[in-house]
């Protein structure tokens, strides 16, 4: 009896894997990488607007500021402790250096209990010029500190209102929300200054507080009045800090630093009447 050759098996064609779950899972993948590509790369473009903002506002100062060393004013000026010392500016600006980068500058800003607040301020021709650019005139959203321009530019007015952005690296007026979250801001030192042409003016802090876009808080005068006393007590009342500041009269000088909070609707502002009057040295 002939032996019976095994059947032959039919050849098997391996199944596609291009399954439908597959294909979700590819597409998940690359959306997944396409939205971590444009984090990254928005991360980055921050990072370098930033730089680049710090890195020119470093160069000006560096240009234009000469810090002061007490220690030095006081062997010059002969004051001892038994004499008493004098008031002397903590720094000296060039302004004919200023002025030969940015003709709309009017002054300069220092805040003495946080670090790195000192910055040129200018006076554009409208509230919006500056917003976005700097003080080199590059586009960058850090933009340059800035008073309203329906204010004069000698800090003489009832109120003036100067404006920086909340930048989230500290700079410009990135840290003026310190004063009501740490107690300890306004205990190191409760004075800003702004250097002028010819004077420099010594601002003691009298209110810290979060106020609405639209409030009477941004109300400028034409000259001191009943209207103005009235503010003062408001703006004094509204503080969330504690301070030092004693009875107001409408011979004060008032300057409203504003910056915004991350709400639309709502700003934080720092306010200081003026001391001190000092000639430039």
């Amino acid at each position: 009896m002939a032996n019976k050759k095994p059947d032959k098996k039919p050849n098997k064609k391996p199944k596609k894997k291009s399954k439908v779950g597959d294909i979700l899972l590819t597409l998940i993948l690359i959306i997944a990488i396409g939205v971590f590509c444009y984090a990254a790369y928005n991360l980055y473009h921050i990072y370098t607007e930033y730089k680049k903002g710090t890195d020119e506002y470093n160069k000006i100062e560096q240009m234009a500021v000469t810090n002061r060393d007490p220690d030095k004013v006081q062997e010059e000026t002969g004051d001892t402790e038994e004499q008493g010392s004098s008031l002397v500016a903590p720094m000296k600006i060039d302004f004919a250096t200023l002025r030969g980068v940015n003709e709309d500058v009017i002054g300069w800003i220092y805040v003495e209990a946080l670090d790195g607040v000192s910055y040129p301020v200018v006076k554009g021709s409208d509230n919006s010029t500056y917003l976005h650019m700097t003080y080199e005139r590059n586009y960058n959203f850090a933009g340059t500190i800035f008073i309203d321009c329906e204010n004069s530019g000698d800090f003489n007015d009832c109120n003036t209102l100067v404006y920086g952005h909340n930048m989230k690296n500290g700079s410009m007026f990135g840290q003026l929300r310190k004063f009501s979250q740490d107690a300890e801001t306004y205990k190191k030192s409760k004075y800003f200054w702004i250097f002028t042409p010819d004077k420099d003016y010594r601002y003691e802090i009298i209110s810290a507080y979060t106020t609405g876009v639209n409030s009477d808080t941004y109300t400028l005068f034409k000259g001191p009045g009943t209207e103005f006393e009235e503010y003062l007590e408001k703006i004094k009342g509204r503080s969330e800090i504690q301070t030092d500041a004693g009875e107001m009269t409408i011979r004060d000088k008032i300057v409203t630093l504003s910056t915004c909070t991350g709400n639309e609707s709502t700003r934080f502002v720092v306010q200081g009447r003026r001391v001190d009057e000092l000639d430039v040295q």
